[in-house]
Formats: structure tokens, sequence, C-alpha cells
């Protein structure tokens, strides 16, 4: 595996912002990833789903990274594992799953603003997500509230498709934040090219717009987890489920199912 060179600085931003970019980070890796997308596009898993959005669509599919060989090859010799533990500031980094996003041209249909962690059965300070596209873009770019990984409450989760509430108990978390209308929020965005990476925490609040563009605008995303991250109960059914994982409160996440990639 190739090792990465990040800077301090770089780490610093990460942990004070809850999201960086990362220029060429996977510039050697784009043409595997494309390999895996489309791969992943024929062989579509039961989780896929197609959202039709204005003359274009919104597909993604998650958790498959064990049966798509161009997957396995970015998990496992891809600078992304060392990247991961190096931002989180954790001895390591275990894989918890990938997921796929391809929004064709003439997608209307943002991505509403929402947290990755109350979705999961997995909570900890030590997270992050890697976004990568291997197609430039400008205004169909990821866009995080800088910040948003501190806040005391999560944002309440919603679902994708018809944008209902995902757990009952409202009041328990926030609501889904409108920064565009609100000052005191600070929107990161970049302006992007192939193998470029938005890494973020799973806490980070993020959206993305439509894509109105001509072009398609597809992007591979790696969650990681480190040192500290266990299992936690949700409310209700997680995304992803992992049915069958019998992980109680309180454990690490078993390393059969999602493998340590890194160790220092």
């Amino acid at each position: 595996m190739a090792s990465p060179k990040i800077e301090a600085s770089t780490i610093a931003d990460y942990q004070r912002d809850g999201a960086v970019c990362i220029r060429g980070a996977f510039k050697d890796w784009v043409d595997v990833i494309a390999d895996g997308i489309e791969r992943n596009m024929r062989n579509r898993s039961a989780a896929a789903s197609d959202i039709a959005g204005g003359k274009g669509s919104f597909f993604d599919d998650y958790c498959n990274w064990e049966r798509i060989p161009e997957f396995v090859r970015i998990v496992k010799e891809s600078p992304a594992a060392e990247l991961a533990a190096a931002v989180m500031q954790s001895r390591s980094a275990q894989f918890f799953h990938d997921h796929v996003l391809v929004k064709e041209p003439g997608t209307q249909k943002p991505t509403p603003w929402h947290q990755d962690i109350p979705y999961y059965f997995v909570d900890g300070s030590q997270t992050v997500s890697f976004w990568i596209p291997i197609d430039p873009v400008k205004e169909a770019t990821l866009r995080l509230i800088a910040g948003s990984h501190k806040w005391e409450k999560m944002v309440l989760p919603v679902r994708w498709l018809n944008e209902d509430n995902f757990y009952a108990g409202e009041g328990d978390y926030l609501p889904v934040p409108d920064p565009d209308n609100d000052p005191s929020m600070k929107v990161l965005e970049w302006e992007m090219e192939p193998g470029d990476a938005i890494l973020f925490d799973f806490r980070t609040a993020h959206g993305a717009r439509g894509n109105l563009t001509a072009a398609r605008r597809r992007a591979l995303s790696l969650r990681w987890v480190g040192d500290d991250a266990h299992y936690v109960e949700r409310p209700g059914r997680t995304s992803p489920p992992y049915p069958g994982h019998d992980m109680k409160p309180g454990q690490k996440l078993r390393e059969d199912w999602f493998p340590i990639v890194f160790q220092s």
C-alpha cells in the first residue's frame, strides 16, 4: 500500500471543521473506481435504489465491496485506510462499508441535509467517510456544514425516497438544517477533479444539489471507523441493517465482517 502524505494542517482542519478536501488522493485509482461502479450498476444488490428526479435519476447501492473486485482493491490496496487513520487520529482503520452514488444528467432531486451517524449502529469520535468523484464536479459537489460534527444532538434522520422521519422520537433530534438560510452556519464545498476526495466525520451534516449538468456525477464513498468505535443500538432499523450481526452494545465491530485494514 502506498504511503500517503498528509499535512498536519489538514488533520487539524479535519478535527476543527469535520471535513477536508484532499486533492489527487485517488488520481491513480480513477479507472479502477469507474470499472467498479459500472460492475456494481450491472449487478445491483437488493439494497440498490434508483430515484427519478426530473430528466435524470439518482442511483445508489451499498455494502457490495466484497463481491466487486475493483472495490476490494480500493479498500485493501489504495491509500484510503492509512489516510483514514491519520485524519481520525487513530492507530487503526477498520472498514465499515462502501456506497456508490450516481446522479445522471438532469437529476433535479437534491440529496437532503443529513448526518450519517444516526443511521448507523456504530458510534465513536473516530470516524471518516471518503467521497471520491470520478467525474469533474462543480455545482453537484458535496456540501458540508463546518463544525456540525460537534453538535450536541444528532440531526433527525429522514428517508431519502420520501423524506419521512427514519425513527420515532423527533424531539430527541435536531431538525434538518437549512444552512443556505442560516447565516450562522458555514457551508464547505469544493469544485473537484476525478480522484480528489472529501473526507468527513460521520457526524458532519452534509447534502448535495441535484445534477442539472449534461454530465454524469459518479462517486464512490468509503466509510471507516477508528480505535474507539463500538456498536450501539438505535431506536429502529439501521441502514445498512446487517442482519444477524450478533453484536452487543459497547462491543467493537466484529472484524470478520468489518476488517481492520490499517494498523500502526
